[in-house]
C-alpha cells in the first residue's frame, strides 16, 4: 500500500503536549500503540505538510468533479 492508495484500516489518532515540553502524536488501532514524540518545531513542520496535503486533496477532489 502507498501513502496515495485508499485504505480501510480503522485507527485513532491523537495529539497533544507532553510533561516533557514534547508535541506526542499517538496512534492507536487493531493490536498498535504507537507514541511519536516530537519537538515543537517538528510539530510545526508536520503540521505545514498536514495542511499542504489538505490543499492538495481539495484541488484534486474539485479536479475529480469536474469531469
Amino acid at each position: 500500500m502507498g501513502i496515495d492508495k485508499q485504505s480501510d484500516i480503522a485507527a485513532n489518532l491523537q495529539i497533544g503536549p507532553t510533561d516533557q515540553g514534547m508535541v506526542r502524536i499517538y496512534v492507536e488501532g487493531d493490536g498498535v500503540d504507537l507514541p511519536l514524540d516530537f519537538d515543537p518545531e517538528e510539530a510545526d513542520e508536520i503540521a505545514e505538510e498536514i495542511m499542504s496535503a489538505a490543499r492538495a486533496a481539495r484541488a484534486t477532489a474539485k479536479g475529480s468533479k469536474k469531469r
